[in-house]
């Protein structure tokens, strides 16, 4: 009895090891899990009342083009940059704006927004895009493609690709990402929450990979729908994705003469043996001129008496005779089984009663009527008398 009830209370510590280890790892998950509608506080003067040490500055150049849209837009640009303290100078003569702390700036950060703020300015984002930069939860992001292919109208093609028809692919990529894209030159410049810039990223550099947005988008609407079912949120979603293999439809042709590369020796080819080495190496260096000699003669005999058998050869070929065919015999043709046509034999047996030697053939006419046979009985009659 004593042995059952050790083993009931082991059962039972187990149990509530188990049931504890559960409750520390829901406990865990939700610390890590954040809540929806959850935000950083925003950094606030003071945090930092006593501003900077030092002053940090940033200068961009921008487009000649764009000088009169930057002329317009800048008192805006002032004013939003104000409200952080930030100086902004715009230089016409040179071409560039330039971001400036002062002694009121509070937030060190403010000059990196600030930066990002003028350089989407300079990328052709319009004024109302780019302030958003300045919220805490919106980054940037801009994308050089002009050096990711060679050739520039394959560029220009993939760049097109990228937009779409009418502008269809890139409102189908802001919309799953929240991000707004804007192509322009050899730069894609990217502004939204920094989830979406990844994705963003992603598609633009594989569209330069000549893999279609396409793809990407579809797969970016699978996994927006699978984000909003909770059950998926912590399993993995591979088996929900599309696999897209490539298809080489045109295969390269296999050359006929295949060349195959010799091993590579760092050495180069041994020289050509010379005579003298050839002969010391057989032995003949060391034999006298009248045994050189004789050898070289018993050579040449040995070639000469094969070249004269292959000659008498050559003319014994004329006189063997070809081979024969062998004889045939005709095939006779089998009697003709039919009665035999006696009238006709009659008749031919008359013609040549008829034919006298050296005369011409008579030609047979129709049948005489009874006319022509009473002029014949007349003329005989007359004959007779």
């Amino acid at each position: 009895m004593a042995s059952s009830t050790t083993g009931d209370g082991v059962r039972a510590d187990e149990t509530g090891n188990k049931m504890t280890k559960t409750k520390n790892q829901e406990d865990e998950s939700e610390l890590l899990t954040v809540p929806d509608g959850w935000k950083e506080p925003s950094f606030t003067n003071d945090d930092n009342p006593r501003g900077l040490l030092e002053v940090s500055s940033f200068a961009t150049l921008f487009p000649k083009y764009r000088e009169a849209y930057l002329r317009e837009c800048w008192p805006l640009v002032e004013k939003a940059l104000g409200e952080a303290h930030i100086k902004v100078s715009l230089d016409l003569i040179e071409g560039s704006m330039t971001v400036c702390t002062t002694k009121k700036t509070f937030d060190p950060y403010a000059v990196v927004r600030a930066r990002d703020l003028i350089k989407l300015l300079a990328r052709s984002v319009p004024f109302e895009q780019a302030v958003r930069i300045l919220q805490d939860d919106i980054a940037c992001d801009i994308i050089k493609v002009g050096t990711l292919v060679r050739n520039r109208e394959r560029f220009v093609k993939r760049r097109q690709r990228l937009i779409g028809p009418k502008g269809s692919t890139l409102k189908a990529l802001e919309l799953l990402t929240n991000c707004y894209v804007m192509v322009q030159g050899n730069t894609v410049s990217a502004l939204g929450p920094h989830n979406g810039l990844k994705e963003v990223r992603k598609v633009v550099m594989d569209t330069m990979k000549n893999i279609h947005p396409i793809y990407n988008i579809k797969t970016l609407m699978i996994k927006q729908e699978l984000s909003k079912d909770p059950d998926l949120r912590l399993q993995s979603w591979e088996r929900f994705l599309p696999k897209f293999r490539h298809k080489n439809l045109a295969k390269r042709k296999e050359p006929r003469k295949k060349s195959v590369k010799k091993a590579y020796t760092p050495f180069p080819p041994a020289p050509p043996e010379s005579k003298v080495d050839q002969e010391l190496a057989t032995g003949e260096f060391f034999l006298r001129d009248s045994v050189k000699r004789r050898k070289k003669m018993e050579e040449i005999k040995v070639k000469q008496a094969e070249a004269l058998t292959k000659k008498q050869e050559e003319r014994n070929k004329a006189f063997i005779p070809p081979k024969e065919k062998p004889f045939m015999k005709k095939a006779t043709k089998a009697p003709t089984e039919g009665k035999l046509d006696i009238e006709a034999l009659k008749d031919k047996v008359k013609k040549a009663k008829t034919k006298k030697l050296g005369a011409p053939p008579v030609i047979a006419g129709p049948r005489s009527s009874s006319t022509t046979d009473n002029k014949k009985k007349k003329s005989k009659n007359k004959s007779k008398s």
